[in-house]
């Protein structure tokens, strides 16, 4: 699969698609970006490594089930041969099928579902959500090497306005600087929470941090950017391997020790103090910094709910989700942590904190459950006075 050296320009994107009006729709979604260009389409995986043997994109947008090679198997092949961002679209995403979670494993950046009529999300939410991937995808390290996106080369007069974007405003009021210092004060002290957020990568990066978790962790709420149905699927697949109890949130759900809660695909969840317990809300509403579950509106809701009982980390990922929220959280005393850019697939939403001020310092990604363990337990200490 060699090919020639990219030039500057447009991120270049090979659709692989076996339904020829699928492959049309996603060319009109695609090229509606102008940081992005369809290079070619591809019928199935014979013809698209036929195509890049002549050209290289930087980017892959895969069907999971293309004809007379399956989306894993060549993915596999990819990787070994060419490493290339992919990023799955699929009906399967739609399903929350085991062969995505084994794509991802395989290699592939993101999952993403195929565009349809009469889902959720509207045709025009889930067109931004292909181009955030693509877009994000471009510039992910592969095997521990940077990357730089066509947009990112091509200077930033040239981008394309971005994608209309909420601010968490919408769905949690900000308290005023004049009243936070009070109202921080009146949040008593509780057992540790431990709030993650993560995009690109962060299925991967979720994994490394929950292996390190101890079967009694401080209760958990996650918020990773992934289709509707995925999330349960990827839910059992973190519960397998980790000490921790693992599973999709529940509106109403109760916060313990030992457990983690996932935030559904296309629903957001936040933090709701109930004395001096905690549940969770689960709940529809408008994409929040272009994402829905959105990282803000758990972190905004943790902040003003649980304040100093909380530990944060943002994970891997494109774009600013999360950035805001984190600011709040270390407003309320909260310990504030940011993956560090040599272990991020995507050095983005964690930069973004760190440099708006929310995250308090940047460490690698095999640390941040030993940092998080350890306020844990000052968190506690504190509480138990």
């Amino acid at each position: 699969m060699n090919a020639p050296t990219r030039g500057a320009g447009p991120i270049r994107v090979l659709i692989v698609d076996d339904s020829a009006s699928m492959r049309q729709a996603l060319t009109r979604i695609v090229e509606a970006d102008r940081r992005l260009e369809v290079m070619a389409t591809a019928a199935d995986p014979y013809v698209a490594a036929d195509r890049m043997r002549r050209e290289a994109p930087d980017v892959i947008l895969l069907d999971l089930e293309p004809p007379r090679m399956d989306g894993v198997t060549f993915l596999r092949k990819l990787m070994a041969q060419r490493p290339t961002p992919v990023v799955i679209c699929s009906s399967l995403a739609a399903e929350g099928s085991v062969p995505l979670i084994e794509a991802l494993e395989a290699g592939a950046v993101d999952a993403i579902a195929k565009p349809q009529a009469g889902g959720t999300r509207s045709l025009e939410e889930q067109g931004a959500a292909i181009r955030q991937a693509l877009v994000g995808a471009a510039c992910a390290r592969l095997g521990g090497a940077e990357r730089r996106s066509g947009a990112e080369r091509r200077g930033p007069a040239q981008h394309a306005p971005p994608e209309p974007k909420l601010r968490v405003e919408r769905i949690i009021p900000t308290i005023p600087d004049g009243k936070l210092a009070g109202h921080v004060a009146r949040i008593p002290p509780t057992p540790p929470v431990l709030c993650i957020g993560a995009s690109t990568g962060g299925t991967d990066a979720l994994q490394v941090l929950l292996r390190g978790m101890p079967a009694d962790a401080p209760g958990m709420v996650i918020v990773q950017h992934m289709p509707e149905h995925f999330t349960a699927t990827f839910a059992r697949r973190l519960d397998a391997i980790s000490a921790m109890t693992v599973r999709e949130a529940r509106d109403g759900d109760t916060l313990a020790p030992g457990l983690a809660l996932l935030a559904p695909g296309a629903l957001h969840m936040a933090l709701r103090r109930y004395d001096r317990a905690y549940r969770v809300a689960v709940f529809d509403g408008p994409p929040i910094s272009r994402h829905r579950p959105s990282v803000d509106v758990l972190f905004r809701s943790a902040a003003y709910a649980a304040g100093p009982n909380v530990g944060a980390a943002i994970l891997t990922g494109m774009g600013d989700d999360g950035a805001e929220g984190m600011l709040d959280l270390h407003r309320c005393g909260a310990r504030t942590l940011a993956q560090d850019e040599a272990s991020c697939v995507v050095y983005g939403m964690p930069r973004e904190a760190l440099e708006r001020g929310g995250a308090q310092r940047s460490i690698p990604l095999d640390r941040i459950a030993g940092a998080l363990l350890s306020e844990a337990g000052r968190a506690r200490a504190v509480a138990g006075r």
